[in-house]
């Protein structure tokens, strides 16, 4: 019998609609987080060192990412009575509850969102899905085993890709960016008349006609 292959969704993507089991229950993502953003992310095993001081970064920062109306999601390969005890055992020696749902997997579901790479071994990798309230896959990020995440990266990803919906794009770095700091990049114009009168617009500051910025609206 042929193996089983999916694609993993790309940016824009529909994310895939699953069925699991989770540490608060069963639940269908992404219909259960309809209307919110929400942060899917996948470790390589329970009971393990990196993991451990990620899922405790994660629930410190749990505050950071409700303000935000974003849901966090936890996810390995491991069966849920495996998550239901390290989570009790993070809480009983490390004292911290860790308030997010963490999904049991299997090599189906872990395929179908990338996470298994062979040349990585057997467990799942560190895989970042940032979702938005339409279901769409706005942001993918993979990092292996022996290297733990930034997750003031993550909380960053999640507050510009909101921004940029409302305000324009953002630069690198934001809101620290080293030449406009907050201020928020304005589309560069697509016509020679646009271009000219560009330059002209007092509520722009500008480089030159196609690197024009503005104040960023919080």
């Amino acid at each position: 019998m042929e193996e089983t292959k999916f694609n993993m969704p790309l940016l824009g993507d529909d994310f895939p609609e699953m069925s699991v089991q989770t540490t608060h229950g069963k639940m269908n993502i992404p219909g259960d987080f309809k209307g919110k953003w929400f942060v899917l992310f996948s470790h390589p095993a329970d009971f393990t060192p990196v993991c451990t001081t990620e899922f405790v970064a994660f629930q410190k920062r749990y505050e950071e990412f409700e303000k935000m109306d974003c849901q966090l999601v936890g996810m390995s390969v491991d069966q849920v009575f495996s998550h239901i005890k390290w989570v009790e055992w993070i809480k009983e020696n490390l004292d911290v509850e860790i308030k997010f749902p963490v999904i049991a997997a299997n090599d189906t579901i872990a395929n179908r969102l990338g996470m298994l790479h062979p040349g990585k071994g057997t467990n799942t990798v560190r895989a970042v899905f940032i979702v938005d309230p339409k279901g769409k896959v706005r942001l993918i990020m993979y990092y292996p085993q022996e290297i733990g995440r930034n997750m003031d990266e993550i909380v960053r990803a999640v507050k510009a890709l909101q921004i940029s919906e409302k305000q324009g794009a953002v630069p690198a770095g934001w809101p620290n960016n080293e030449l406009i700091k907050d201020r928020i990049i304005v589309s560069p114009p697509s016509d020679e008349k646009t271009a000219k009168e560009r330059l002209q617009d007092k509520s722009l500051e500008c480089f030159d006609w196609w690197f024009c910025h503005k104040p960023y609206e919080k």
